[in-house]
């Protein structure tokens, strides 16, 4: 009986999300604040039936209901507890609540820390977020129903996968969601920022603060499932460039350059399109990330499921979502009001360059990973891109990155003198050029 009503409280919780979204967007173009009070309430209600849902699945696992085909295939009566408990996110359908929850929650946390945003600001961020969520319920019920039962009963479970058996899975999938779907609040304030066609400062102070949470939260995940592969696959390093770590890095790549570009708004209230574009990118990767581990379009060690058909409904949200966004961001992005102007030699330009690289990096590991899926369809010849492209490709980068960073804490806001910052970098650069003759010689 508990699992029917975790699934009944997953129905109802796409019946509030349709809600939520109604009332966000609509309430916030007619500026009804009514309307608009009703996409708060709707992400509470949404937010406490998913929890409830979660919690009914957890149940499942934790009493072993072999009843139901989730448990059965991914769980034994003689686990212990704490693979019990994380069993229930280490398969296809259970992380996917998972996933909906975190969406639900943040939707609750901007309803409850959002109150000094203006009323239809805030709304149409409810209303966005309410989309999302609505796009993965129905994907989790309609394709991924983890509430089935079985029939007859089995007498016991065939056990987790013998590489997910770690305390890794504990703590690695949950910081990687809270990252990947973190960016989901900064991709809504983007869109709403569109749709109000306004971006100042106060609204960079709002996006900085979430982005922060899900940047850290996915660099926690990442540093976790790189040591957890390390130590349980013996890949020889800390970084193997596998398709689903490239994955978890793209967005991470793009969240660091939206975190950048942020702080710009910020202080100096220029960058507007920009940031609002690396917000859209940011999660729009996110979701390319969930599409490659669900859709078994790349093969790889640690890919949750190999399913063309549920591959085909993730690139029609990812499509939906992203290509409105992009859509938006092309027909209201004249409406956002041009900020002020600062000389080559800023903190500012530093900060535009360091955008500009990560996104070449990004580019470049999004091109390393999809480019034999793409020489596959089109002339049906198989090749495969490993980490010695990465490495040629990528440190000459990271190098260039980390002297931009250096260079740019040095140079002040809106406009420098280059003989002032060059005097200041001067024994900087003296004590690099040792440190790494050093380091060579060793």
């Amino acid at each position: 009986m508990v699992i029917e009503f975790g699934h009944f409280a997953l129905v109802l919780a796409l019946c509030v999300a349709v809600v939520q979204t109604a009332a966000g967007l609509w309430g916030g173009h007619v500026k009804d604040r009514a309307i608009m009070g009703m996409a708060g309430l709707s992400a509470h209600g949404q937010w406490a039936l998913v929890l409830l849902s979660f919690l009914a699945l957890t149940h499942a696992y934790v009493t072993s209901d072999f009843s139901v085909q989730n448990v059965f295939q991914n769980s034994h009566s003689d686990k212990p507890m704490i693979y019990k408990i994380s069993g229930v996110w280490g398969n296809h359908e259970g992380s996917l609540i998972l996933w909906i929850l975190i969406i639900a929650l943040l939707g609750s946390a901007v309803a409850s820390f959002g109150k000094r945003l203006p009323d239809s600001l805030r709304a149409r961020v409810l209303g966005v977020q309410g989309l999302i969520g609505v796009s993965f319920i129905a994907f989790a019920l309609f394709t991924s129903n983890a509430f089935l039962r079985m029939d007859p009963v089995p007498l016991d479970g065939t056990d987790l996968n013998p590489l997910l058996q770690d305390p890794g899975l504990a703590f690695h999938p949950p910081f990687l969601y809270l990252g990947y779907v973190g960016f989901s609040v900064a991709f809504s304030f983007a869109v709403a920022a569109l749709l109000e066609g306004r971006v100042d400062p106060a609204w960079a102070r709002w996006v900085r603060p979430w982005t922060l949470v899900a940047w850290s939260s996915l660099t926690l995940g990442i540093a976790m499932g790189s040591w957890w592969a390390y130590y349980e696959l013996g890949w020889g390093g800390y970084w193997f460039w596998d398709p689903v770590e490239n994955a978890s890095l793209i967005p991470w790549l793009a969240g660091t350059a939206l975190l950048h570009s942020a702080i710009v708004v910020e202080k100096r209230d220029t960058l507007k399109l920009w940031t609002v574009l690396m917000a859209i990118v940011a999660f729009s990767t996110s979701l390319l990330g969930t599409f490659v581990v669900r859709s078994g379009v790349l093969t790889s060690v640690h890919a949750f499921a190999n399913d063309p058909e549920r591959g085909a409904l993730l690139l029609v949200i990812c499509g939906v979502l992203t290509g409105g966004a992009l859509l938006l961001f092309a027909l209201r992005g004249s409406a956002v009001k041009a900020g002020g102007t600062f000389s080559s030699v800023s903190r500012e330009s530093a900060l535009v360059l360091n955008n500009v690289i990560l996104c070449v990096i990004t580019f470049t590991v999004v091109l390393g990973t999809f480019f034999p899926l793409f020489r596959e369809v089109m002339s049906g010849d198989r090749i495969s891109v490993g980490p010695p492209y990465y490495t040629i490709v990528t440190t000459p980068l990271m190098v260039l990155l980390v002297l931009v960073m250096a260079a740019g804490i040095l140079l002040p806001w809106k406009r420098g003198r280059l003989e002032v910052v060059a005097g200041r970098l001067k024994a900087t650069a003296i004590g690099t050029a040792v440190a790494i003759g050093i380091g060579l010689y060793i």
